[in-house]
């Protein structure tokens, strides 16, 4: 999901790990939530927690049927995006990830320089 504020021409900067997809056109030109309302994917202020809970499972719900969910959602990490619902994951959810790829990261580096001095 693009943010109201994001010009189109910088979530189009090509990846060196562009994909088929992305050889055709940017990824967010197929992204299923250009048709839907920017205020599902993003949380009003002082959203009480049920009313946000409610709008993130219906934005996770049109993320699921997007073709290019994955891309969002790498995006999303990639960038990082602070806020709203991207690739079906909360900003919540995307720090999870973010944490567990740090940590795996830490983990491959340790046995790597175990496995070169040994």
């Amino acid at each position: 999901m693009l943010l109201p504020h994001q010009p189109l021409q910088e979530a189009a900067v090509p990846s060196p790990r562009m994909s088929a997809r992305d050889q055709a056109g940017p990824w967010h030109s197929e992204a299923v939530c250009r048709r839907d309302e920017a205020g599902l994917f993003f949380a009003p202020s002082k959203e009480p927690t049920a009313a946000r809970l409610s709008r993130e499972e219906a934005a996770k719900r049109v993320c699921a049927r997007c073709p290019v969910m994955v891309e969002c959602r790498e995006h999303a990490l990639l960038q990082p995006e602070p806020y709203g619902v991207w690739g079906g994951l909360t900003a919540a959810e995307r720090r999870v990830v973010l944490a567990r790829r740090r940590r795996r990261d830490a983990e491959l580096q340790r046995s790597t320089r175990v496995a070169a001095a040994g």
